[in-house]
């Protein structure tokens, strides 16, 4: 598309950004992947290398793109380093400093040739299904503000997918929302989006991904799953997960139902993309025993939408859906001890 500017237009150099996305992943990988081929780097290759299973009770959040995050050694939360934790991506939200210019800091990363990750409310988008209707809250990358026209340039890599021209008032009452509950998302409303944006950076390029640097990331995460720690993560944090999940079902707790469907996602995507990883690396390197693992953890992504759409359903009656929720969460819990011993044996060979 051919973009006209002003003397007030702020647009990143080159091309649009490149639309990334695959059926099992949220707005949240999919924004991610968009800045890291403008970065030259394969998205499935940084977003794909490592995998793990980690929940934070009390954390998860009613929106698309909750992911757990725990705190680094200052205090804050790097998204960056939890979606890839082998390679040199750092994510920081931000705010607006300055409520009588909500611009400046979007001008400014515009100006240093740099996307921006927005956090809205599908509700005020023109471009989506939801418009006017569903509120939810959601992703997409800013890639250019042109205040003379009195436009914002959006690019939505999420299914129906958009790229162009938002008008800014309407841009604004999305990325400044309540986002209010709303009956008929009980999974991504009642999350304040508070004009929240991600700054994004990749220190360094990633190395030629070869089998022994993929061996190495292998081992550090199949000892993530094997090792017990203080945290709810690998196999044993995910049997401390699911029991508690189930024990809250029985009890009618409907919250955990809730907070099922956004965390289970960023757990079925992470475990989409390493799958997907792994197949493409046993193809071309010809190892059948590593494209079987990738099979395997692909596995457990799909077992997840299993769980995660039985809780769905059972919202409205927890109790009542308990023994479906100990089937799946059984069912997973297969999956993943035999990704976890699959990919360990690939890794032995790398």
């Amino acid at each position: 598309m051919t973009v006209d500017v002003t003397a007030r237009t702020y647009m990143i150099t080159g091309p649009e950004p490149e639309w990334w996305y695959r059926d099992l992943v949220s707005c949240l990988q999919s924004t991610f992947g968009s800045l890291l081929i403008r970065e030259g780097a394969d998205p499935l290759s940084v977003l794909g290398a490592g995998w793990r299973f980690l929940h934070l009770p009390g954390d998860v959040r009613s929106e698309e793109f909750y992911y757990p995050c725990p705190p680094d050694e200052s205090g804050g939360a790097d998204l960056g380093a939890a979606l890839a934790p082998h390679h040199a991506l750092r994510a920081r939200w931000w705010q607006p400093a300055d409520e009588d210019d909500v611009w400046r800091e979007v001008r400014e990363t515009l100006a240093d040739d740099r996307l921006v990750i927005a956090a809205v409310d599908n509700y005020h988008l023109p471009f989506r299904p939801a418009y006017g209707d569903v509120h939810a809250a959601h992703l997409v990358v800013v890639y250019g503000l042109d205040e003379t026209r009195g436009v914002v340039y959006v690019s939505d890599a999420m299914p129906p997918a958009f790229r162009g021209a938002v008008p800014i008032e309407e841009f604004l009452r999305s990325w400044g929302s309540a986002n209010p509950t709303d009956v008929q998302d009980a999974f991504f409303s009642d999350a304040r989006i508070g004009r929240r944006c991600l700054d994004v950076r990749l220190d360094a390029p990633p190395a030629p991904l070869t089998p022994e640097l993929l061996g190495g990331f292998l081992r550090t995460d199949v000892d993530g799953f094997t090792t017990a720690g203080s945290a709810r993560t690998g196999l044993a944090g995910y049997d401390e997960f699911a029991a508690e999940l189930l024990d809250r079902c029985r009890a009618s707790d409907a919250g955990a139902l809730r907070e099922l469907y956004p965390f289970g996602w960023g757990m079925q995507a992470q475990a989409s993309l390493h799958g997907e990883l792994l197949r493409r690396c046993g193809r071309q390197w010809d190892d059948p025993a590593l494209a079987g693992a990738g099979r395997a953890v692909e596995a457990v992504a799909h077992a997840w939408t299993g769980l995660r759409f039985t809780g769905a359903h059972g919202l409205e009656d927890p109790r009542a859906v308990a023994p479906d929720i100990a089937h799946h969460a059984t069912l997973l819990r297969g999956a993943y001890a035999r990704a976890v011993d699959a990919v360990g044996a690939a890794a032995a060979r790398l």
